[in-house]
């Protein structure tokens, strides 16, 4: 079976949640022998480029096709890397293959792969992450694209991936008859945990007192990731535990400036440590270290933080607005309302509960086997076999 999967962008040195699952969807998929091909277009961020022009290359048995892109227009709810190059491409390309797979939604490139799939008969899914609802600054253009491309591109998907019960309902908001949704959750490469760094690398590496304890928060910094709320929190109840560090990791998505004046106005800046973004191993060492891991997201579907977080060990706080809270509630951490009142109170029962905290670490271990990318995957191949009509490959996947 030859399978592509279409994305804005993709890995390596892209940070996003989407980004990183449609490489890992791709690489399994490669490694169970499916021929795979990536569309994609040459951008890390809307800033920077991983290569100039179009480029071409193998990546784990992938093989990703990157386009020149000429034009942007990106924000969280709209990611337009505008690529000309990839209509010729799929003008000559799209009718080999046998199943297409479109990550998010708002993208210029499912408008072209759209069109062709459609004129060459070639069945797509299409999985949204998360980026389906009007929200922020840009809920207008976000309309226009659904009446000119998003209902036809809903409309035509032989399936729609839904991350969770609250993306499902968005689909159907959308008209997504209830036959062509799927649940699928996320899933990670648990591999790729093995073997974690050592307990106290982090606080080595940022000069942070060992007895220290670490509130961390790992995302983008952007409003709607309730990072405000987390600092409120956080202000209520250092006076009343002392020795604790919140750590906020990731990179800056419009909201960093607003972020530092809430820390100086409550006067927590001896108290409050900002990295920036870590990648790779350096990633994992905060979640080693840190006693508890906070989401407190006005709005999230599946958020890959609390995968990474539950695989090295470390139980949550997240809000009843992320998708995973009916997946996880006081199993592997607490879940409350977006709320710093709620929040400070979590946040002090699990720092100061230690028999909690450790039946949440523990419980960690069995959870996250259900969350791998192989079984991810293996949900993904009977969809695709099933639309792509594969009763002819009985015996063989290619």
């Amino acid at each position: 079976m030859r399978i592509l999967q279409v994305c804005a962008k993709f890995h390596p040195y892209v940070a996003s949640g989407s980004t990183k699952v449609a490489y890992h969807i791709s690489k399994e998929l490669a490694k169970r022998g499916y021929s795979v091909t990536v569309y994609t277009s040459n951008m890390k961020d809307k800033y920077n480029r991983i290569i100039n022009g179009d480029g071409v290359e193998e990546l784990d048995g992938i093989h990703v096709r990157r386009f020149k892109t000429v034009a942007i227009s990106a924000t969280r709810e709209m990611k337009f890397f505008i690529t000309p190059t990839l209509i010729k491409m799929s003008k000559e390309e799209i009718r080999s293959f046998d199943i297409i797979h479109l990550h998010e939604y708002t993208t210029f490139q499912n408008i072209i792969i759209y069109h062709y799939a459609r004129k060459y008969g070639v069945p797509y899914v299409l999985q949204a992450h998360g980026s389906l609802p009007r929200i922020g600054a840009w809920r207008r253009l976000k309309w226009l694209y659904d009446v000119f491309f998003g209902y036809r591109l809903l409309r035509d998907a032989a399936k729609v991936i839904a991350l969770g019960r609250i993306e499902a309902e968005q689909y159907r908001r959308m008209g997504v008859p209830e036959e062509k949704i799927a649940i699928i959750p996320n899933g990670i490469d648990l591999s790729e945990y093995a073997n974690l760094p050592p307990k106290g690398s982090f606080k080595k590496k940022f000069n942070i007192d060992e007895d220290e304890k670490i509130i961390l928060y790992l995302g983008r910094i952007n409003k709607i990731k309730g990072i405000d709320v987390l600092v409120k929190a956080f202000g209520k109840i250092i006076g009343q535990i002392g020795n604790t560090k919140l750590v906020i990791v990731g990179p800056n998505d419009g909201y960093s400036h607003e972020l530092r004046d809430s820390i100086r106005n409550l006067a927590i800046e001896h108290s409050v440590f900002v990295t920036g973004p870590l990648y790779g191993k350096a990633k994992l060492e905060p979640y080693v270290d840190a006693e508890v891991f906070v989401l407190p997201s006005r709005y999230e579907t599946f958020p890959l933080t609390i995968l990474e977080a539950i695989a090295c060990g470390t139980p949550f706080i997240i809000t009843e607005n992320c998708g995973v809270a009916d997946y996880f509630r006081n199993k592997v951490g607490l879940v409350v309302r977006p709320d710093s009142t709620q929040l400070s109170d979590a946040l002090i029962e699990m720092l100061c509960d230690k028999s909690k905290q450790d039946t949440f670490r523990k419980n960690c271990r069995t959870e996250i086997e259900r969350f791998s990318i192989s079984n991810t995957v293996s949900m993904l191949e009977e969809i695709y076999e099933e639309i792509a009509g594969y009763g002819r490959y009985a015996n063989s996947k290619y």
